[in-house]
């Protein structure tokens, strides 16, 4: 019969990745920065699980002269949600890591692969509404012109740079996406070899 527990180095993995997604909930999962020649220094705009932080007071009173939506903490229903989530997946990790069964790393792989998935589309949607639905009455319009940020990378809007990318937890989130599916493959990998 073949073994359906994990390897020794499976359950450590597995016990990292949970303290880590702990650790995600507390630090900015991504960061957003503008550079233009008025802001020789940048602005930032940094979203934690819970919050945001950085100049995004600043950024809001930019973004009035070309019509967008101003960012404010309570608009965000994911703040009430992703500390629960990011802290669901850190205890599953270590529920498989002791369970010491295959099926519930392959279970935990998917469902956060799922969780990452879901959770980008969604960053992706609300820029897009933020970038797309202006004001028409705005100071400043240009015919044709949308302002959402970039996923991932730059984007240059108007006179302003657009940086986009993860922060620490961000990072983190990757990571663990990625040693699970490593996880994952080397014990189904390991499963029919025996």
């Amino acid at each position: 019969m073949k073994n359906p527990s994990l390897s020794k180095w499976s359950r450590i993995f597995l016990i990292i990745c949970g303290l880590g997604l702990f650790v995600s909930i507390f630090v900015p999962l991504w960061a957003i920065y503008l550079q233009a020649p008025q802001y020789p220094e940048g602005l930032a705009m940094f979203l934690w699980s819970h919050k945001i932080t950085g100049d995004y007071q600043i950024i809001n009173g930019l973004n009035h002269y070309i019509g967008m939506k101003t960012i404010h903490q309570k608009d965000f229903w994911e703040f009430k949600v992703l500390p629960y989530a990011l802290g669901f997946f850190g205890v599953l990790c270590f529920i498989a890591a002791f369970l010491n069964k295959k099926i519930w790393l392959y279970l935990t792989t998917l469902f956060f692969l799922i969780f990452g998935l879901a959770f980008m589309v969604d960053f992706w949607a609300w820029e897009y509404n933020y970038g797309h639905n202006l004001d028409p009455n705005a100071a400043i319009v240009v015919p044709g012109m949308s302002y959402q940020p970039p996923l991932i990378g730059f984007k240059q809007l108007l006179n302003f740079g657009a940086y986009s990318f993860p922060d620490i937890g961000g990072i983190i989130m990757f990571a663990v996406a990625g040693i699970l599916v490593i996880l994952a493959y080397l014990e189904f990998r390991k499963r029919k070899n025996a």
